[in-house]
């Protein structure tokens, strides 16, 4: 079975203290706990977190979902936005099985990231990075007024970014519930149409609490 690799970049600066790095912890953990029902997605997915505070660092690396054992996320620090773009880059290049002419590799990587702020100075350099390698659909979710969505938009496509208007728990739970259903329904067309998930008109319809641009 060809794996679908999922990879999480979520946003753990100083701004988000409190209630939405509880709200995300708590969203992982139901995204995963969701996705173990689904038995093509506990065949399929595999998922690695990835946070950015003053720095990056892989706090999961790919797993089954079956393995998989939610990080304890801890707020602080700046917004390094462009070393996470390298790190998932990096990951993604370690961790993916490519294709040959004896096997066929996973399934270009499903990427999510989520912030609520502005990236410090530089990042466009990680960007660069991250381009160097090949994504399936990657999809940006900027929170609340601060979340720079043309940062996203640069990132992930103008047409692959919701905006999380309000920063509560309903919206929290409502994003990470989409998400868990877009990669189970990546999971389920990538074994029906033998394609890569590249845009976000394959997945579910985003929530009432995400908007679209």
């Amino acid at each position: 079975m060809r794996r679908l690799p999922v990879y999480l970049l979520l946003d753990t600066s100083g701004s988000m203290t409190g209630e939405p790095i509880e709200q995300v912890k708590n969203g992982v953990q139901s995204l995963v706990a969701a996705l173990r029902r689904d038995p093509q997605a506990l065949e399929t997915a595999y998922l690695s977190v990835i946070t950015f505070d003053s720095t990056a660092r892989q706090v999961v690396a790919l797993s089954d979902l079956a393995s998989f054992q939610p990080p304890d996320l801890k707020a602080s620090g700046t917004t390094a936005l462009g070393p996470a773009l390298e790190l998932v880059a990096d990951c993604a290049a370690r961790e993916l099985v490519k294709s040959s002419p004896e096997i066929k590799g996973d399934w270009k990587p499903m990427l999510f990231i989520m912030t609520d702020g502005v990236p410090d100075s530089g990042w466009e350099r990680g960007l660069l990075r991250f381009r160097a390698e090949k994504w399936g659909v990657v999809i940006g979710c900027a929170i609340g007024a601060n979340g720079d969505r043309k940062v996203l938009e640069e990132i992930a496509g103008p047409e692959r970014v919701v905006v999380m208007e309000t920063a509560d728990s309903a919206s929290f739970m409502a994003f990470f519930k989409w998400v868990s259903a877009s990669i189970a329904t990546g999971s389920q067309r990538v074994d029906l149409n033998k394609k890569d998930v590249v845009a976000l008109s394959e997945l579910p319809p985003p929530p009432p609490e995400l908007r679209i641009p």
